[in-house]
Parts: structure tokens; sequence; C-alpha cells
């Protein structure tokens, strides 16, 4: 483990003996990484930002996807790629917006290592500030805070990075909450007056890394993964992280390289298969033709590390 900041990572881009690089994070990072890696003639996957989309529709399945919400937006304070971060309510958040309050406030917060946390701190001063920035923003834009977080504190924890489960509803896509990851626990909700518009909206967003619908409605279900331009996309499965043997695939702007994390594509990135062709003939006095014992003179592809 290396720790460091841009000398280190170029570092790892120029060197010589790295064939590949893997990288996860931030969407100027990621492209930096792709850039520097690739022009040293390396193989790069670079998993940059996402804003996770979960579409709802007025038949989804209430106390579910109250839940399902609930813990991918606050969950790990939001500080993960794949958390929802971003609520599209088909035909509009009111008739949800008091049950999902209720959700957040119910979320306890606290230090990460003491019994009834639910939602631990922000990584860094930085960050709570930048989280902070954007509701701020958000607010004077014309969306209303219903549940703030923002000014949060936990007792015996003065210093700590505390930001609060958020819910922040009437926002547009122009507003920075939006445009943006948040990387809080703080969920935007913006309304749509159908499936169309809300899948349209989904797709305008410059990232595809998840998504989700909430549905009972199979038809409606299968309209939405069709259509929608995102890699990983769940059909009342809030986090739709695929395992392992499945590959990792974020689309557009959430992903620079050729070759994704996870499954078939990773075990390629990360073997670089080897092709060795070989022709074993006796020569000198050997009988035309012969051929060592146990070989047959063709070698095979094989996977090598």
């Amino acid at each position: 483990m290396v720790h460091g900041g841009n000398e280190t990572v170029n570092a790892i881009c120029d060197h010589p003996d790295i064939s590949a690089v893997a990288f996860v994070g931030s969407d100027a990072g990621g492209r930096h990484v792709h850039a520097r890696a690739s022009a040293a003639g390396k193989r790069v996957q670079a998993n940059m930002g996402a804003k996770n989309h979960a579409v709802v529709m007025p038949d989804a399945p209430r106390e579910a996807t109250l839940a399902a919400l609930a813990g991918a937006a606050f969950g790990a304070a939001g500080q993960r790629c794949m958390a929802i971060s971003a609520a599209v309510f088909v035909g509009g958040v009111a008739p949800w917006v008091d049950d999902l309050a209720a959700k957040a406030r119910e979320l306890a917060l606290g230090a990460g290592g003491e019994a009834g946390t639910d939602v631990g701190p922000l990584i860094s001063p930085a960050a709570t500030a930048r989280a902070v920035r954007l509701v701020d923003a958000a607010e004077a834009a014309g969306a209303k805070v219903v549940v703030d977080g923002r000014h949060a504190t936990v007792p015996g924890h003065p210093k700590g990075n505390w930001f609060g489960p958020t819910l922040v509803t009437g926002v547009s896509p122009k507003m920075d909450a939006y445009a943006e990851e948040v990387f809080a626990p703080a969920l935007v909700t913006l309304d749509a007056p159908t499936l169309d518009a809300a899948i349209a909206l989904v797709n305008a967003n410059p990232h595809g890394n998840g998504c989700a619908i909430f549905t009972r409605d199979g038809g409606a279900a299968r309209e939405f993964v069709r259509r929608v331009d995102v890699g990983m996309v769940g059909v009342n499965v809030p986090i739709p992280v695929p395992l392992p043997f499945f590959s990792f695939t974020g689309w557009r702007g959430s992903f620079a390289g050729d070759l994704h994390m996870y499954g078939k594509a990773g075990v390629d990135f990360y073997t670089r298969p080897k092709t060795v062709t070989s022709a074993w003939r006796w020569g000198g006095d050997a009988a035309p033709g012969a051929r060592a014992p146990g070989l047959d003179g063709v070698g095979a592809s094989t996977p090598a590390a």
C-alpha cells in the first residue's frame, strides 16, 4: 500500500515495470490516470464519479421502497459509488415525502464504533463543507430542505465531521446538488410526469454508473431496463452491485478504459493472456518429422499473471 498525492499517482502511471493501472475515484482523478497511463502504453480501467438514480413509480411497493431508498441513500453515510443520491418520483414526490422524511429522521448519527449508530461521520472536514455548500446552493435556488443534517452534532464528539441524513425536494437538473456527486447522506428528489420523462432525465445525466426502478408493473420495469443508458440496473433492488463473476459495468462518464472490473473482463485485465506457439523438431540424425516425446508441436493460449 502506497500513500501519496499527485507525485505518487504519476510515478505509478509512468513506471516501466507497471503494466496495468486500475483506479476508483473522482472524475478528474480518473481522467488524469486514464490519459497518463494510457500514454505510457499501459492497460487502464478507471471507475469514476456517479449520480445514481432511483425511479419510483406510483405503484411501487410502499414500505419496501421507503426502506430501500433510506438504506441506499443514507447507508455508509452516502460515501460509496453505488449510493442512490437522486430519486425521481413519477407523478411527484408529494405522496411519499412525509414517510420518506420519517425514515431519514429515524436514523441515528454517531461514531462508527458506538452501538446504535446508523450513520457515521464524513471522511474529512473538506467533504463536510462541500456537502453543506451543495445543499445550501440548492436551497438558495428554490429547493426545499425537508430533513436538514447540515449542522448536526453528536454528544461527546465535538470535532466530528457530522452531516446527518438530509432530504431535499424540488431539485432541478440545473442545481449543483444534482449535477455533482454530494457523497454524503443526502438524497435529492426530482419529479417526472411519466416514465418516459424519468428515463430521459436519467439518460441526460453525464454519469452512467448505477440506477434502479421501483414498481409492481413488469411492463414498466422492462421498458426501463431496455431504454436506460446505465451500466448497472436494479429492478426493486436499490444498489445493483453484481457478484464478482459478473462485471462491474459503469458506463459513460462513470468509466474510462476498455476492460471492466470483475468477471471475465476483470480476469483479462489482470492476467494479460499470453499465446505461445512452439514447434519441436529433431535435427541431425533424427528421423524426418520426429518430435520430442510427449509434445505435439503446438502451444496453447494460457493466462499469465
